[in-house]
């Protein structure tokens, strides 16, 4: 990686920033012989990244991408056939990276639902109003992408019910008798925070989040 992109703002995601090297689960352009992730395609996608988050993705072009990632056009096609397959790369490792976090959390709490909705709630709240914070990448590509047949909007839905339908499972473990519906209700309380982390403050964004959430939910055990 460039020294100009270690100076990047980190990857935001749904449940806040995400430091480190981007690249998750899924490879990233194409891999090298072994199978394994080119450093070379991931140098690109950490780049991307930084630069779709903060500046949005319409307005970075491939030939600014490709100059910061000091890679040759040739070099940049190769792995990322169109500057679409790089979006969705960006989404897709972004995603996972939620996702394991996710996953992590229940791990570590497995009789403990409710533990895993508030920290994921409390990790908005201090998120939302950090230094840097872009607000949901994937309400962001959402909006510039509207079709939702295109590529890059289909990954922001599949996330997206990824996690309604971990929700929904942690809502049923605390006994929910229809989770789907609160866990949108939840994802739409989600959702708020991240505009109201603009004028709010991490510990009042935090508290009214885990508040909204708890109330939803003891309204719904007790329906």
């Amino acid at each position: 990686m460039t020294a100009a992109s270690t100076e990047q703002p980190a990857v935001t995601g749904l449940a806040g920033r995400l430091p480190g090297p981007l690249v998750g689960r899924t490879l990233a352009g194409r891999p090298t012989r072994d199978g394994g992730q080119s450093p070379v395609a991931a140098r690109i996608l950490e780049v991307a990244a930084a630069r779709f988050y903060t500046q949005g993705i319409r307005a970075v072009s491939a030939d600014a991408l490709i100059a910061e990632a000091g890679v040759t056009k040739a070099t940049f096609y190769r792995h990322f056939p169109t500057k679409d397959d790089l979006v969705v790369a960006y989404l897709v490792a972004v995603a996972e990276r939620e996702e394991a976090q996710l996953d992590r959390w229940t791990a570590e709490h497995p009789d403990d639902p409710g533990h895993v909705l508030r920290a994921y709630a409390q990790t908005v709240g201090a998120q939302t109003c950090s230094p840097g914070f872009h607000g949901c990448p994937f309400i962001n590509a959402a909006a510039e992408y509207p079709d939702r047949q295109h590529p890059v909007r289909q990954v922001v839905e599949q996330h997206r019910r990824r996690l309604l339908g971990t929700a929904a499972q942690l809502l049923a473990r605390l006994g929910v008798a229809e989770p789907e519906p609160v866990a949108l209700q939840l994802g739409m309380l989600r959702d708020g925070a991240m505009v109201a982390g603009d004028v709010g403050t991490p510990e009042t964004v935090t508290a009214a989040l885990v508040a909204g959430g708890t109330a939803l939910i003891r309204a719904a055990r007790h329906a």
